[in-house]
């Protein structure tokens, strides 16, 4: 693993950048906000979670066309552009004055953010690497955990001194510093013959799939529930941290002090499943992963003390560190690189779509006095079927490859 760091620092750092840059537009950052924007602009649980959950389904709609760009465009012309977007989008939430462009400011943020900066490194990972694409997935995805990591308790420490709006200038100043950095770990591409067909995998049947085939295959419905449910409700866990905190008594910034501990969990679970992935394949092991899910959610539910909090961090942890490399190399092993970014563009609008759904569905139940502590349980419940639904759909699959 180490030696295949080394080798590959230079386009493993550039994966690695997009996605702790892509903390911007990931609703872990944008709801330690969720206080001060719902005061600035006097809004409900409600009517944030559906001025959220607007904005967050309007990207996952250009995310069906825009993802296909990283079939056409390279990495070193694509990433700088989205990365100079996103930093006009997080000047966009610093100077937004009215409430009736807040959704726009959304969309802008989890466009260029969740969306187009996780697309682009997953796909890049995907396609540069073969036989070690779960390392590189891994070791490009801790960007993610470095950002849950330290981002929330260091935009936390700096309310104190500087007006919430400042912060995202300070954002939007980092995205633009990173583009010429992101230039320079790619002026030499990995693989220019990448977009030739001998450098592709091929997928199921040893065909290479294109995005309608793949959405007319039975296997991506049986997966979707799962996609979705992770984005859904992983995401409506964080949207809703702050209320989470003040339901259980607990300080805000106890609840964010347990992020490192979730994130260094993840991080674990993120490098041994790329590494079980490369030796297993996908197939043995996506089922599974989201079996910590029901745990953690229960915990959330039932438990009261921080130490129960905690432990559901780690359970949360081992779920989020799998979900960064096997739901990517589901995609390419199953259906194929060749068409990949707009396969993963259906998949990506998809996980977008859940995390519009997840805060804007929790949202109006809490306006409706559904306690948060409910949800959970029906929430575990979701992921029991989910994962049911995986196993069914895999073995269908390789049933159907035998045959």
């Amino acid at each position: 693993m180490f030696r295949f760091i080394i080798q590959n620092s230079r386009w493993l750092a550039a994966g690695a950048l997009l996605t702790l840059l892509s903390s911007f537009g990931q609703t872990y950052f944008i709801s330690i906000f969720a206080g001060e924007i719902r005061s600035a602009f006097n809004l409900s649980h409600g009517d944030w979670g559906a001025i959220y959950g607007f904005g967050t389904f309007a990207s996952a709609v250009a995310m069906v066309w825009a993802g296909g760009l990283t079939d056409i465009m390279r990495v070193r012309r694509l990433g700088p552009i989205v990365l100079a977007a996103l930093a006009a989008s997080c000047l966009f939430m610093a100077f937004n004055p009215w409430v009736a462009l807040l959704p726009v400011v959304i969309f802008c943020l989890r466009f260029t953010g969740q969306g187009m900066s996780t697309h682009i490194a997953a796909v890049a990972m995907s396609r540069w690497f073969v036989v070690n694409r779960g390392k590189a997935l891994s070791v490009a995805s801790l960007g993610f955990s470095i950002g849950e990591a330290a981002y929330p308790l260091l935009v936390v420490a700096l309310m104190v001194f500087f007006a919430w709006q400042g912060i995202w200038i300070f954002a939007a100043l980092l995205a633009l510093l990173s583009i010429p950095t992101l230039m320079w770990l790619l002026r030499e591409e990995r693989s220019p013959q990448s977009m030739a067909s001998e450098g592709q995998s091929a997928g199921l049947n040893g065909r290479h799939w294109t995005r309608n085939q793949t959405l007319a295959h039975p296997l991506f419905w049986f997966m979707m529930p799962a996609f979705l449910g992770q984005s859904a409700f992983g995401t409506a866990f964080f949207f809703l941290q702050v209320h989470f905190a003040e339901i259980k008594g607990w300080e805000h910034f106890q609840l964010v002090a347990m992020f490192p501990v979730y994130t260094g969990v993840a991080i674990g679970s993120m490098v041994l499943s790329g590494i079980l992935l490369d030796k297993l394949g996908t197939a043995r092991l996506i089922p599974y992963f989201q079996l910590p899910m029901i745990v953690a959610f229960l915990l959330f539910s039932y438990g009261q003390s921080l130490i129960a909090a905690l432990v559901g961090f780690v359970f949360l942890g081992l779920a989020s560190g799998a979900n960064a490399t096997l739901p990517n190399a589901f995609w390419a092993e199953f259906f194929g690189t060749k068409h990949l970014g707009s396969i993963k563009a259906a998949a990506a609008a998809a996980m977008v779509l859940g995390s519009a759904i997840g805060p804007t569905i929790t949202g109006i139940l809490l306006d409706f006095n559904l306690p948060l502590e409910v949800q959970y349980i029906a929430i575990a419940g979701f992921f029991g079927f989910s994962s049911i639904m995986m196993w069914v759909g895999i073995s269908r699959a390789r049933r159907s490859q035998q045959t």
